[in-house]
């Protein structure tokens, strides 16, 4: 009964229901939503979409076929190992959207407990979270993760994904505790609790569902920034390494082969291009959609 009364008091939940439904309506959201399923269903499936030209392995290498053209079967060529290019950029999908979701999710999930604590409970809480904060902020984001990439043994999906995690979480934690202490002065969240609710709940049922709309904003955001951290990285050779693959290392394979083959270079920076400017396109129309001065 208590909560079907909060319910009908929560008017940012109503309104940001609201903002989704207006934003599923508009091109600018749908066209990039449609091209990232599309990429996560190739993600999870790389096998079907690769078998739709030729023989769908990766592995698969001819040293006679190097650096060849396009040809029947083979519409993307083959790299310098005689491999299908096609191939490795549809399995390099898996890694590259892998290292943009994990990531952004691992950074989300630490950000909004530690934003949580420090936005609900102040004191010496929200002190000792800030100066956390402020130490990794300390930190430029690429070389902390190159200091840190270069001393780990095996850099793999995992690891370069917690690594980039380690470094990507703050600005969403502060984020996060800016949104939480508005919500908390809100009417319906010091109704609650008057009523004697828990911290935990208050915090799960009212303050929480009405404060991360923005921080979903940025997070979606970040993931085509984390895409391009880790392709960058893997560039340099400091990200992920073989037998991995990656759109990062094929970047990296065809740059001294660009002049006499430049289908190497092309085809994965048109995937990494795609994909990175989707999630940006979408970005930033949940943020124009979320803006309240937008708001009608």
């Amino acid at each position: 009964m208590t909560d079907a009364l909060f319910d009908t008091a929560t008017p940012a939940r109503r309104a940001a229901r609201g903002t989704w439904r207006r934003v599923l309506r508009q091109p600018g959201a749908f066209i990039p939503l449609a091209v990232l399923a599309l990429l996560l269903v190739i993600a999870a499936v790389p096998a079907l979409f690769a078998g739709i030209f030729g023989n769908g392995d990766p592995r698969v290498c001819d040293l006679g076929n190097s650096i060849k053209g396009p040809e029947a079967g083979h519409p993307f060529g083959f790299d310098v190992q005689g491999c299908d290019v096609y191939a490795n950029v549809i399995y390099g999908t898996q890694s590259s959207i892998i290292v943009g979701v994990l990531t952004t999710v691992l950074a989300l999930a630490l950000a909004v407990t530690l934003g949580t604590i420090a936005g609900t409970r102040g004191g010496w809480a929200d002190a000792l979270i800030s100066r956390l904060t402020d130490v990794f902020l300390g930190f430029p984001f690429l070389l902390g993760a190159i200091v840190v990439l270069n001393s780990v043994p095996e850099r793999n999906v995992v690891t370069v994904s917690l690594v980039l995690a380690l470094f990507s979480w703050p600005l969403l934690a502060r984020l996060v505790r800016s949104s939480v202490r508005g919500v908390s002065q809100t009417e319906y969240v010091l109704a609650a609790r008057t009523m004697g609710l828990g911290w935990w709940r208050v915090v799960t049922k009212y303050i929480l569902p009405n404060s991360l709309a923005p921080v979903m904003v940025v997070a979606t955001i970040m993931i085509g920034s984390v895409i391009v951290s880790e392709s960058s990285l893997t560039y340099l050779g400091i990200g992920l390494q073989s037998p991995a693959i990656s759109w990062g290392l094929q970047l990296a394979s065809a740059q001294s082969k660009f002049q006499l083959a430049p289908h190497l270079l092309i085809y994965p920076s048109i995937f990494l291009a795609v994909t990175v400017l989707s999630v940006i396109v979408l970005g930033d129309t949940l943020r124009a959609a979320f803006d309240p001065r937008r708001r009608s």
